[in-house]
C-alpha cells in the first residue's frame, strides 16, 4: 500500500541546514497497525505530514496504492488527501456550530457526493463508531471521548486507504483513551490500515507493528508478537464515552 524511499525533509533555518527526516524508508502493507514514536524532535510529525500529503519531501520517493505522489502539486495532493486518507487529531478539529451529521459529511461534500447518499453513509459511519444516536448533537453537547469518535466517523466515511492518528488519546483521560483504542482495534480487526503516532507506550503496545524515530532516521522498526488485546474479544464501547 505504502512505499517509501529514502525520503529527506530538510528545513532551511537561517544559515542551518535541518535534517527534520534523513533517508527514511520502510513499506507499509494493507491491515496493517503501526504506532510511529520518537522523542521530540525525532521526525515523526514531519513523517505523519508526508505520509498525510500534507507536505512534500525534499527528497526521496513516496508510493501511495502504486501512484508516486512525492512530487505531486499542492491541488493534486488535496486530491490524494481526500480520497485515500483519514485523519484524526488530537484536538478533534471539529465544527463547533455543527451536528455530528454535517461535520461526518464534510469529506463527502468535497468529493461531490450528491446530498441523499452523503447523508446516509454519514449516519451509517456514526452508527459504526456507537453514536447512531447522536446524529443531530453539536459538539459541546458531546463528551470528549465522543467527539473523537465524531472526529474518527468523520475520517472513515470516505473508505479511505488508510487511517492517520495523530495521538488520537491527547486530550482524553485514561478510561475514556482506553475505549478510544478498542475503537481502533475494533476498526483494525474490520480490515482497515491505521498508522499513529503516539509518544505513550501504553497507546504503542495496542499496534503490531512499532516504528521508533530519532534524529530523523528509523531507530528500530518491529513487529509486536503479543499486542496487549490479541485473542480479546472486543465489543464496540458504548456511546456514553
Amino acid at each position: 500500500m505504502i512505499k517509501i524511499e529514502e525520503l529527506m525533509k530538510i528545513y532551511q533555518m537561517g544559515n542551518q541546514e535541518v535534517r527534520a527526516l534523513d533517508g527514511v524508508s520502510f513499506d507499509v502493507q494493507e491491515n496493517e497497525y503501526i504506532a510511529i514514536m520518537g522523542p521530540s524532535g525525532s521526525g515523526k510529525s514531519t513523517l505523519m505530514n508526508l505520509i498525510g500529503c500534507l507536505d512534500t519531501p525534499t527528497s526521496g520517493i513516496y508510493i501511495l496504492n502504486g501512484q508516486d505522489v512525492s512530487k505531486l502539486e499542492d491541488a493534486e495532493l488535496a486530491e490524494v488527501r481526500n480520497r485515500e486518507i483519514g485523519f484524526v487529531f488530537q484536538t478533534f478539529n471539529l465544527l463547533p456550530r455543527t451536528d455530528c451529521l454535517s461535520n461526518v459529511e464534510l469529506p463527502l461534500i468535497y468529493s461531490g457526493v450528491k446530498t441523499a447518499e452523503r447523508r446516509q453513509r454519514s449516519a451509517r459511519t456514526l452508527e459504526r463508531v456507537g453514536l447512531g444516536d447522536r446524529l443531530d448533537h453539536k459538539p459541546n453537547e458531546l463528551s470528549g471521548g465522543q467527539r473523537q469518535r465524531v472526529a474518527i466517523a468523520r475520517a472513515l466515511v470516505n473508505n479511505p486507504s488508510i487511517l492517520l492518528a495523530d495521538e488520537p488519546t491527547g486530550n482524553l483521560d485514561t478510561k475514556t483513551g482506553e475505549e478510544i483504542m478498542l475503537l481502533f482495534e475494533e476498526l483494525y480487526r474490520m480490515g482497515n490500515t491505521i498508522l499513529l503516532v503516539t509518544h505513550e507506550d501504553e497507546i504503542a503496545d495496542h499496534a503490531r507493528r512499532i516504528i521508533r524515530l530519532r534524529d530523523g532516521v528509523i531507530e528500530s522498526d518491529v513487529k509486536v508478537e503479543s499486542p496487549v488485546l490479541d485473542g480479546v474479544e472486543i465489543a464496540l464501547p458504548s456511546a456514553t464515552a
